[in-house]
């Protein structure tokens, strides 16, 4: 038997297992619409099983309408392969799920049109974890300039004016302390872009994320977050992750203090609610800066308000520096967010609409004690 039939004394694999195996949802369907075929990640992405789906046509699954079904009319009559980018295949049952959509005929002789989907927030992380590591890496430079530059001369002005107030009036002493606390203001936000020049290397040890987001919660409902019901939901049997627990109990704080500040100045502050929740989400895989390898990362932990949600407009540029739907706020707490998450391999998302606003964060796991030492 030739190679290509056999590897290593083991049968080939039968081409069930191969579909089965992909990561993104396949279907395969009759011209007129009636499913024939559909792979482990196709009952994952339209939450049926294979029986309920073999039962069903295409346009049972979408919703009315969908540009799919003129993609799989235009694939039938011309026989060549077809795509869409960003259709939006989310239906009461799923919730709102967009995805790229590539159809195309199988071999000559087999009736049936394939239809692969690749679900947009897969490709959206990717994007989303260089843009924001870059956005993050781009004022890098820029606050070690700063700290240098601006802090020194402060702390003269500030000098400055401490003597001069000795020996001024009442009013000019006013004067003299308002310089004080301009200065103090603007050393604050120097020592904050601070925070993007540090690249010394994470001490990383295994961290349970619930202590974490039980420290999180604790300190908020004391605090900041006194008027808003805390609402957990935790897979307690998620292993650590590797990583710094300080950095990561600044992470999911700052999470948790935007989502009470957005539900704070919403309509419904009185009823603000936020859903802190842990899950296993295997599939993901990415390539990220220092590895040589994907690495996976299927620890996910959510931060959901039900604050007025993101501006249309704000969504995709959320955690570049600068940018904020605050009044008052500097624009670095979110930005400060992905490069922290970034340096822990890992990636943040957001997913917002009116009234329902989630901060995804999604991390590798640690590897076990005594593999990581033997390594």
């Amino acid at each position: 038997m030739s190679a290509r039939r056999k590897l290593d004394g083991a049968s080939a694999p039968s081409d069930r297992a191969i579909v089965d195996a992909l990561p993104h949802p396949v279907i395969v369907s009759r011209a007129d619409g009636a499913i024939l075929v559909v792979n482990a990640a196709a009952e994952e992405f339209f939450g049926s099983s294979e029986r309920v789906l073999l039962r069903q046509r295409v346009a049972d699954i979408v919703p009315f309408g969908s540009p799919l079904l003129a993609l799989i009319e235009q694939v039938q009559e011309s026989g060549a392969t077809v795509s869409e980018y960003g259709v939006d295949l989310g239906t009461p049952r799923t919730g709102r799920r967009v995805a790229d959509v590539q159809c195309f005929p199988l071999s000559e002789g087999d009736e049936g049109i394939v239809v692969m989907l690749q679900e947009r927030s897969i490709a959206a992380k990717m994007d989303r974890q260089l843009t924001s590591r870059g956005a993050a890496r781009s004022v890098t430079a820029m606050a070690a300039i700063l700290a240098h530059e601006i802090k020194n001369p402060l702390a003269g002005i500030r000098g400055a004016a401490q003597l001069i107030e000795q020996n001024a009036g009442p009013g000019d002493r006013d004067l003299t302390r308002l310089i004080c606390v301009e200065a103090d203001r603007i050393v604050k936000l120097v020592d904050r872009m601070e925070a993007f020049s540090d690249d010394r290397p994470l001490e990383q040890q295994s961290v349970n994320i619930h202590d974490v987001l039980d420290h999180v919660s604790r300190l908020a409902a004391a605090s900041f977050g006194r008027t808003v019901r805390f609402v957990e939901t935790y897979d307690p049997s998620l292993p650590p992750v590797p990583g710094d627990r300080d950095q990561l109990v600044q992470v999911f704080l700052n999470l948790v203090k935007n989502a009470v500040d957005a539900i704070q100045s919403g309509p419904d502050a009185a009823s603000g609610e936020i859903h802190l929740s842990t899950a296993y989400r295997p599939g993901v895989r990415l390539s990220v800066p220092g590895n040589a390898t994907r690495l996976g990362l299927p620890l996910e932990v959510c931060v959901r308000d039900n604050g007025p949600g993101v501006p249309a407009d704000l969504v995709a540029h959320i955690f570049d520096p600068f940018v904020t739907t605050k009044r008052s706020g500097q624009g670095l707490g979110l930005a400060l967010v992905a490069k922290i998450v970034g340096d822990h391999g890992g990636v943040v998302e957001c997913d917002t609409e009116p009234g329902r606003t989630t901060m995804r964060v999604l991390l590798p796991l640690a590897l076990p004690i005594a593999i990581a030492e033997g390594s």
